[in-house]
């Protein structure tokens, strides 16, 4: 048997995945699902061209095709939601990272949706934008107490990082707390985690005039969901984004942060 390459499965996380994948019972058999998904993230490590997906794991089309077809069947969305339920929920961290956009992944056919898109027209964005850093795309994570990933979304840059976060908080309940710094500062997100009866430990703006309570102390811990940005950034197909979709980019963005949760639970 062949030793383990960098960056390939494990047989703990092989355990994990596989029974998450589809079957297919009928017809041509496929490539071995192990080796494309080993090829998947050679290139998500790497950030190297799909096309230069080593030989070892089979045609680079065949990896490319695989990704993009369980992607559109919500497979890489399966695995995230399976591995993230076992989320530590009492302390929750919200943040966001921007991440720059290569050219080539900028550099696309306009369709109606690019057209809409540069008109102005948000819906149609693929999650690109302006902002200091030149044309990025900004990744919005929600983690646990461990510093592990429990909802990922994409905006474009220039994004709001408190109104795009809005949609991820619905999960607080009871008794949780919520730490985010001055950006999510606002009062109608505090009334809506108060209404679920959870507090949020956000860094009050300088200019307040009635400060709400702030622990110090716990905002402390803030810092596991920068550590995680940190450990998915290791990941060079996601510190750059080369996708020219949001849907592909996204779906790296939850592999990665997959592989991220199998290794905390491999320990």
């Amino acid at each position: 048997m062949n030793a383990q390459r960098r960056y390939e499965l494990s047989d703990f996380e092989w355990s994990i995945i596989e029974p998450l994948l589809p079957n297919k019972p009928r017809g041509v058999p496929r490539a071995d699902d192990r080796k494309v998904l080993n090829g998947i993230y050679w290139r998500l490590r790497t950030g190297s061209p799909w096309a230069d997906i080593p030989e070892r794991y089979g045609p680079a089309t065949t990896c490319y095709n695989r990704f993009v077809r369980w992607r559109k069947l919500g497979v890489w969305d399966r695995i995230f939601e399976a591995v993230s339920r076992a989320y530590d929920g009492d302390l929750q961290m919200v943040d966001s990272s921007s991440v720059r956009v290569h050219q080539h992944a900028a550099n696309v056919k306009r369709g109606p949706d690019e057209a809409q898109a540069a008109a102005g027209d948000v819906t149609a964005s693929r999650c690109m934008g302006r902002s200091r850093g030149g044309l990025t795309t900004k990744i919005h994570a929600l983690v646990d107490a461990n510093g592990l990933p429990i909802q990922i979304k994409l905006t474009e840059g220039q994004a709001h990082d408190g109104r795009s976060a809005v949609d991820m908080l619905d999960a607080l309940g009871s008794g949780q707390i919520l730490l985010a710094d001055r950006g999510y500062d606002s009062d109608a997100l505090r009334a809506r985690l108060a209404e679920r009866g959870a507090w949020a430990n956000i860094k009050p703006m300088p200019g307040r005039v009635n400060i709400p309570a702030f622990s110090r102390f716990l905002y402390r811990y803030r810092n596991l969901v920068e550590r995680f940005f940190g450990k998915l950034k290791h990941f060079r197909a996601v510190a750059t984004r080369f996708e020219k979709h949001d849907a592909n980019y996204l779906a790296l963005v939850k592999l990665a942060s997959a592989r991220i949760w199998m290794r905390f639970m491999s320990r």
